[in-house]
């Protein structure tokens, strides 16, 4: 389940490009929901050897990917860390709860995250409440970004 914390949180790795330059391991690359992720959200290809074909900016590292991302990859990847997902655009939210479909996974948000129209289960940590829509999720979150 994705549960969310929102507002100030300790322990919460804020910086999750800095993080991904120093504990990023290139097998993440060869996992096909990565591919995949990275397709969806840079419009990017995997081309192998630690080489990323850009649309935007040609070929390039992983460090260079976008900052949502890299931290979707983090999120996915370091089950021991809660990462800030305000790095995020609301482009990544379908990813947040699809990684959240498979694992439990906590992050950190501090603006509200468009989660779409249709039906989510999100756990809000602030309360301990259980939502499924945006019009459950926003006056909960309002209450603390």
């Amino acid at each position: 389940m994705l549960k969310i914390f929102y507002g100030d949180m300790e322990d919460v790795v804020y910086n999750t490009s800095s993080f991904f330059k120093f504990n990023y391991e290139p097998k993440w690359l060869e996992d096909p929901e990565i591919i995949q992720m990275v397709k969806d959200i840079d419009d990017s290809v995997i081309l192998g050897n630690g080489a990323i074909d850009s649309p935007v900016l040609g070929v390039i590292a992983p460090v260079t990917l976008s900052g949502g991302l890299k931290t979707l990859i983090l999120i996915d990847k370091v089950s021991d860390k809660i990462f800030n997902a305000s790095n995020c655009g609301d482009n990544c939210a379908e990813w947040l709860l699809r990684i959240g479909k498979e694992k439990d996974v906590t992050v950190n948000l501090r603006h509200i995250m468009d989660f779409g129209e249709n039906e989510f289960e999100i756990m809000v940590l602030n309360t301990g409440e259980i939502v499924h829509s945006m019009d459950q999720l926003v006056p909960i979150a309002g209450r603390y970004v």
